[in-house]
């Protein structure tokens, strides 16, 4: 009787597999046969799901970037936030796309933008002149 139910079974899981396609989507159909009984799983997830941003984080405290200079690596066309904590008031600019925001202890800046621009771009904290971030966006 089980060999009759293989065929069936390879059937069954073929059909379930072409009915959840059309959506757009990536569909993954799993079978799992055990000795008594055939269980089928299909499962849809869509693509367009978006990813979620870079995020580069800076902490800024006793005069100095902890961990030394920090540097970033971005493809153009992503997402980022760049994120700075500092113990001190200042202002970060995020130059070649002239970015700014305050950071003061216990308010960190945030930055979010689209590295839409190739190249490598300096983030300092403005007042001091002091380069907190080397940012490279490659094409």
């Amino acid at each position: 009787m089980t060999r009759r139910l293989l065929p069936l079974a390879a059937v069954l899981a073929s059909s379930l597999g072409l009915a959840a396609c059309g959506g757009g989507g990536s569909t993954t159909t799993t079978t799992t046969e055990t000795k008594h009984s055939i269980e089928t799983t299909t499962t849809s997830r869509t693509e367009t799901e978006a990813s979620a941003p870079t995020t580069i984080t800076v902490v800024f405290a006793n005069g100095k970037v902890v961990g030394g200079l920090a540097r970033a690596t971005l493809k153009q066309g992503d997402e980022a936030v760049l994120v700075v904590r500092a113990d001190i008031s200042d202002e970060v600019h995020l130059h070649g796309y002239d970015l700014y925001a305050d950071v003061a202890p216990g308010t960190p800046a945030r930055i979010p933008f689209t590295a839409q621009i190739p190249g490598r771009f300096g983030v300092e904290l403005e007042n001091r002149g002091l380069q907190i971030v080397d940012l490279e966006v490659r094409p």
